[in-house]
């Protein structure tokens, strides 16, 4: 999850068998109303919700970490490997266009 997006119908499904999790329990059959809407269910304890993480978050969060942690060239295998095989001169590539088109 942390390193590759995931696809908005996965997260859908994960999050389907989440509320039935939480509002129906073990038995499919039991058939009761969500006490609170998921949005509200997702926020955290302090801000009066359950806690429940909101994967599209939690997902780009995590993302965002690698990124940092590849721009910042921190001290970790996978990112000195990749600076060292892709990146040899310390910098990224300019993939900008020159000219007139």
């Amino acid at each position: 999850m942390c390193t590759f997006s995931l696809h908005v119908a996965i997260q859908e499904q994960v999050d389907k068998y989440r509320k039935y999790c939480l509002w129906r329990g073990a038995e499919d059959t039991n058939r009761i109303d969500a006490k609170a809407a998921w949005h509200m269910v997702t926020k955290s304890k302090e801000e009066g919700g359950l806690g429940v993480l909101d994967l599209k978050a939690q997902n780009e969060a995590l993302m965002l970490k690698n990124l940092h942690k590849f721009f910042n060239k921190g001290d970790i295998p996978w990112v000195q490997l990749i600076w060292e095989k892709h990146y040899r001169h310390g910098k990224l590539l300019d993939h900008t266009k020159r000219g007139p088109f």
